[in-house]
């Protein structure tokens, strides 16, 4: 009975692990499935051979303690275009990794949630010590469901750790680990480093969305020769609208030129004129703006459709900025110094390119306006920074440990 009983437990591991291996590949072909059906996505089929991975390693399955926050504040997650995403601290995530206790912050995105069919989506992501080298240097991600929480405990799969998009592209909007998912042990699971070739982001004109009927109305309450009403952060319900991320419009809506009329008559109005404006500010959450060219002669004003900063420099200045949605304030924000622009002209066309000084910084306001963020926002991003600086005259800075562009 002894010899059985000693098989009967030797087989069981066994078992459990290929069946862990085989939904661990089946979770991995999948990713390499959507890749291959995804013209538009982060990877090109022909590298998607570069993809590697640890081998499934039951060690890294561990069977954690949930901690669950209430009353967590809304807080901006930094992303690696220079941009951020609204987030709340959903849970803290106790666990063991060799007789080692850890601890990681499970999130919740505040956009996601508003949809019914992410309402469980919790994003997991962190940094260990393979980062760099064995790992993408941005760290990686874990995908949980607040569903599968059962008496205060939740499995998390390492091996299932995957890279962001900015592993194998530009243009992404990849959420930085925040400091506090730090683990300063490797984690030999899960994703390897990508070392193919990079892409740039395409261009996907058909996720383009026409003015729903909310904002067609609105575009239509007065002629193009009206100036429209500037939303305030004071108004609350106004608020939600510039808090709220924007989407790609139609390059040829048929209202869209009414939009734009109406946009440049209100940044130009001469009792509270400003260098740029974004639809957000006038109701719309649509990826319209206009800047104020003056690096251009005659310091003219020009509309951009769908813009997207592609690129940020490094080195940064400092420089004073108001809103025409915050009265009465203005504040010290840092901001690249240089940018690369990509939007869609009149006629369909994708165009880029270089900007830097203070138009540069326009861009950089108007851009995060589409995003939802308010630049008081910034505030507190760049008070965790920490710059070097170059010339004091200028306040031109660069952060730590960045190489110069």
């Amino acid at each position: 009975m002894k010899i059985v009983y000693t098989f009967i437990c030797c087989i069981i591991p066994i078992l459990g692990f290929s069946q862990t291996h085989s939904a661990l590949e089946h979770y991995r072909n999948q990713q390499k499935e959507t890749f291959l059906k995804d013209d538009f996505g982060p990877l090109r089929k022909e590298n998607i051979p570069y993809l590697d991975y640890y081998p499934a390693n039951n060690n890294y399955i561990v069977d954690a303690d949930v901690e669950l926050l209430q009353a967590e504040p809304t807080f901006r997650m930094p992303t690696y275009d220079g941009t951020s995403n609204p987030y709340k601290r959903y849970a803290l995530i106790h666990f063991t990794i060799d007789n080692e206790r850890h601890t990681l912050t499970a999130y919740q995105s505040v956009d996601l949630f508003k949809n019914p069919t992410y309402q469980n989506y919790l994003f997991l992501p962190f940094l260990d010590s393979t980062n760099g080298e064995q790992t993408y240097e941005g760290g990686r991600y874990i995908e949980l469901d607040a569903s599968n929480m059962k008496n205060n405990s939740i499995t998390v799969d390492f091996n299932r750790a995957y890279n962001p998009y900015c592993a194998y592209s530009s243009g992404y909007r990849c959420p930085q680990p925040p400091a506090e998912n730090t683990l300063t042990i490797p984690i030999l699971a899960g994703e390897k480093k990508y070392i193919g070739p990079k892409n740039e982001r395409p261009v996907n004109k058909a996720n383009a969305k026409n003015f729903n009927e909310a904002e067609s109305s609105l575009i239509l309450s007065g002629d193009a020769a009206t100036k429209l009403h500037v939303y305030q952060i004071t108004n609350e319900n106004e608020l939600s609208v510039l808090q709220t991320s924007s989407i790609d419009i139609k390059y040829n809506d048929p209202l869209l030129e009414t939009l734009a009329r109406r946009m440049l008559l209100t940044v130009q109005d001469s009792a509270h004129p400003g260098v740029g404006i974004a639809a957000p500010q006038v109701g719309v959450n649509k990826n319209v703006i206009w800047v104020q060219r003056f690096d251009k002669d005659d310091k003219p004003f020009e509309l951009f459709i769908n813009p997207k900063i592609i690129w940020r420099s490094k080195l940064t200045r400092e420089g004073a900025e108001g809103c025409l949605s915050i009265p009465d304030r203005k504040e010290t924000i840092q901001r690249s110094y240089a940018i690369r622009l990509q939007h869609i002209d009149k006629k369909g066309n994708v165009v880029e390119e270089n900007i830097e000084g203070f138009t540069a910084v326009i861009f950089q306001h108007e851009v995060d306006h589409l995003y939802g963020i308010l630049y008081p926002d910034r505030l507190e991003e760049q008070a965790k920074k920490e710059c070097i600086p170059l010339q004091d005259k200028i306040n031109f800075s660069i952060e730590s440990g960045s190489i110069l562009p």
